[in-house]
């Protein structure tokens, strides 16, 4: 239970901001295909084989719950008043990220027309929707005050940006990021916790997605992982280079635009302090593993 539990706060840390998502924290502590099998069990398996990845799946969802429950309280101020600190965290987020990937997936990382498409499809994904919001101005939206067309906006990113969560690369939030969606949903949730209801309509839309994407999109990725893992690795390391932009490009999307992220507003440590972070979260992971070898 409490390994689970710390487990599900590592997860929610990372779900949290853009940069890594809950899947990336998942594959590099040894949990993702765990934690993948559980969901799918949950949805399409047998009554035990529910039952099992239920009680996996709550675990987990206290320790979750209680770390973006913390997280929300303190980086939606974070991330206004130092977005270029927190920005440069989440590049070292990635670059840790991304050798560890390959790392793990090396059997399966070779070099060929069809991964390379995949790679640069990644890419482009990323690239254009961040293009596409920085020309957009979604950033600006006001989920205290609700509309059916704006419901149904929040209802589809949120069925996109879960779909994230399952995957060891981009982020959900990065995805909420592009999409212009994150400072609104992070701050709608604190005011609800802060007993603000009128943004509840606005995120029973977005919950409403998120539920409906989690369930659609499982299948799809354990498909994918099982028959075409090595372009599926190549999608996903390409969606994570692509993320790099969209954290760049990330302070523009703030309700009050600042420049985007440069060397000259870039942190080097806080950079390096989210590399070691990864890196520590790899040799914790390789602890485990050989104590129970």
């Amino acid at each position: 239970m409490i390994q689970e539990g710390i487990n599900g706060v590592c997860m929610a840390l990372a779900d949290s901001v853009p940069g890594v998502s809950g899947g990336t924290i998942a594959f590099i502590m040894g949990f993702y295909d765990h934690f993948i099998a559980s969901i799918n069990n949950v949805v399409f398996g047998k009554k035990e084989e529910k039952t099992e990845g239920l009680k996996y799946l709550l675990k987990l969802g206290v320790g979750w719950a209680a770390g973006m429950i913390a997280a929300v309280l303190v980086l939606s101020a974070l991330f206004e008043s130092k977005i270029y600190l927190v920005s440069s965290l989440f590049i070292g987020f990635i670059l840790g990220a991304i050798p560890l990937i390959i790392s793990e997936e090396k059997k399966n990382i070779k070099i060929g027309i069809k991964n390379v498409i995949c790679l640069l499809a990644g890419i482009a994904v990323v690239a254009l929707i961040t293009y596409y919001n920085s020309r957009s101005e979604s950033a600006g939206m006001d989920l205290s005050v609700f509309s059916l067309t704006e419901g149904i906006k929040l209802f589809l990113i949120g069925m996109v940006s879960i779909s994230a969560m399952f995957l060891p690369g981009i982020s959900g939030s990065t995805l909420l990021l592009v999409f212009g969606a994150y400072m609104p949903v992070v701050t709608a949730v604190k005011e609800i916790l802060h007993f603000h209801f009128s943004y509840i309509p606005s995120m029973l839309f977005f919950g409403c997605g998120v539920i409906f994407g989690a369930v659609s999109v499982v299948r799809i990725i354990k498909i994918c992982l099982d028959k075409f893992r090595p372009q599926t690795i190549f999608v996903i390391l390409g969606m994570m280079i692509g993320s790099l932009y969209a954290i760049v490009m990330g302070p523009t999307t703030l309700s009050v635009p600042k420049e985007a992220l440069s060397f000259s507003n870039f942190n080097i440590i806080a950079c390096l302090a989210g590399l070691a972070i990864v890196l520590g979260l790899q040799k914790i992971k390789e602890r485990r593993i050989s104590k129970e070898i």
